[in-house]
């Protein structure tokens, strides 16, 4: 259909106040009272409802990537990110667009209904317009939700890798789980923000809960301990088991440079020996 051939624009226009509150209806029908007010769907269907009405009197109704159609995908993409946020499905979120064919297919029987094939073709327009919308909707919500669940990822890394300071001078990284690329990226940094803000002079990275060490994982730890070499600070890694010593030899990963321990208690006995401190026993009475 041409861009003057559609009679959408105008239906839009002179129905919008009933097209409106069946669109309010049919989106209450399905929606989850915990998930949103009444008062704040109305307003946000409202509110599109008009940029809608808006973009299509442009006339542009198969591409609405053109700039009559700017405000409704903001107003799309905010509303989809929102609702990845807060826990929507894909559907459900679509469904803020589909249901409004409903509603619209009503008006447009009404006003061509005795004309079979004018009838078809501006069903056919709105249909393919709000199933573009529709998949709109979708794209931007697997990308707020992609980028929610890699935020929570980071965090989780975060979460991870604390920094614990032993004793004066004295820090500890225990690790746990796998340790790639991204890992150590986070536990690099950790432990370098750390030496600035204590003035640690000894960083003990203990591996005791990394279930296995292969080439890559030993390069990582030992971009960690040049790493913070560079901050003032030696590095020693406790938690070297026997199955990972034969590993570490078996691969020909050159850890003659960095001190290891067995326990991380071995490894902090050597920490105080460094720094010049020391623990002792209670004498006896």
């Amino acid at each position: 259909m041409t861009r003057s051939a559609s009679r959408l624009p105008d239906i839009l226009k002179q129905n919008d106040a009933d097209i409106l509150r069946d669109w309010v209806k049919e989106q209450l029908a399905t929606l989850r009272p915990e998930a949103m007010s009444e008062s704040s769907l109305r307003e946000q269907t409202q509110r599109f409802f008009g940029l809608l009405r808006d973009a299509v009197q442009s006339g542009e109704l198969g591409d609405i990537t053109g700039p009559a159609w700017t405000g409704v995908r903001e107003m799309l993409t905010d509303l989809s990110q929102s609702r990845a946020t807060f826990g929507y499905t894909p559907s459900e979120t679509a469904m803020f667009v589909l249901s409004l064919k409903q509603p619209l297919f009503t008006r447009l029987r009404q006003d061509v209904g005795r004309d079979a094939e004018a009838l078809a073709d501006e069903v056919w327009t709105a249909t393919l317009l709000l199933d573009k919308l529709a998949l709109f909707t979708t794209e931007v919500y697997q990308k707020g939700r992609e980028a929610l669940i890699s935020r929570q990822q980071h965090e989780m890394l975060e979460l991870s890798t604390p920094v614990v300071q032993l004793w004066d001078n004295v820090l500890a990284l225990p690790l746990i789980g796998t340790l790639d690329s991204a890992r150590t990226q986070v536990v690099m940094e950790n432990l370098l923000h750390k030496i600035v803000d204590t003035g640690a002079a000894i960083a003990i990275i203990d591996i005791t809960g990394v279930p296995t060490v292969d080439t890559l994982v030993a390069q990582h730890l030992l971009k960690t301990v040049a790493a913070a070499r560079l901050m003032g600070a030696d590095c020693i890694i406790s938690g070297i088991r026997p199955q990972i010593a034969q590993t570490i030899v078996h691969l020909g990963v050159e850890l003659a440079s960095v001190v290891t321990k067995a326990t991380l208690a071995d490894a902090f006995a050597i920490a105080l020996q460094k720094t010049g401190a020391t623990i002792g026993k209670p004498a006896g009475r």
